[in-house]
C-alpha cells in the first residue's frame, strides 16, 4: 500500500498521479474499502500541488514542518507540566518557537512564491505561458 501512495505522489505529472490512483483504487478497494473511499473523495486536493512549481513539490508534499516544528514545543511543555498562566505558556511557546527557526531550512523556489502569490497559473509543476498574448502579435 505504501509503495502504491508513493507511486501517486511521486508521479511526474497529473495524469500521471490519475493513472497511480486509479491503479491503487482498483488494488485496494477490497482490502480497505474505506480508505479507498476517503482518499477517492479527496482525489482533487491531494493533487492540488501538481498547481504549483515543481520546485515547491517537496514542500507542499510534506507533513514534517508542522511535526518537527510542534515536537519541540510538545516536548519543553510536557517536561515543565504546570507552565503557569496562559501568558506564560504563550511566551514560552513564543520563544521556543523563535529559538526552533534558527534551525529551519529555507524554501526551494523562494523567487517563485511572487509568481504564485500574484496567481499564475501552473500545470505539472511548469508555468504557462499565457497563449492569448501570441495570437495578439
Amino acid at each position: 500500500m505504501k509503495s502504491a501512495l508513493h507511486e501517486i505522489y511521486l508521479a511526474e505529472t497529473r495524469d500521471g498521479a490519475h493513472k497511480a490512483f486509479d491503479s491503487t483504487l482498483r488494488r485496494f478497494r477490497d482490502k480497505y474499502p474505506k480508505a479507498m473511499d476517503n482518499l477517492e473523495k479527496d482525489r482533487n486536493e491531494l493533487l492540488a500541488f501538481y498547481d504549483f512549481p515543481a520546485t515547491h513539490w517537496i514542500h507542499l508534499r510534506t507533513t514534517n514542518p508542522i511535526e518537527s516544528t510542534f515536537a519541540t514545543v510538545r516536548l519543553r511543555t510536557k517536561r515543565s507540566r504546570s507552565c503557569g498562566n496562559r501568558d506564560t505558556t504563550l511566551s514560552m511557546v513564543f520563544k521556543l518557537l523563535q529559538s526552533a527557526q534558527k534551525r529551519w531550512k529555507r524554501i526551494k523556489g523562494f523567487d517563485q512564491l511572487r509568481l504564485v502569490v500574484n496567481n499564475v497559473q501552473f500545470r505539472d509543476g511548469e508555468r504557462v505561458e499565457d497563449q492569448s498574448d501570441r495570437n495578439a502579435a
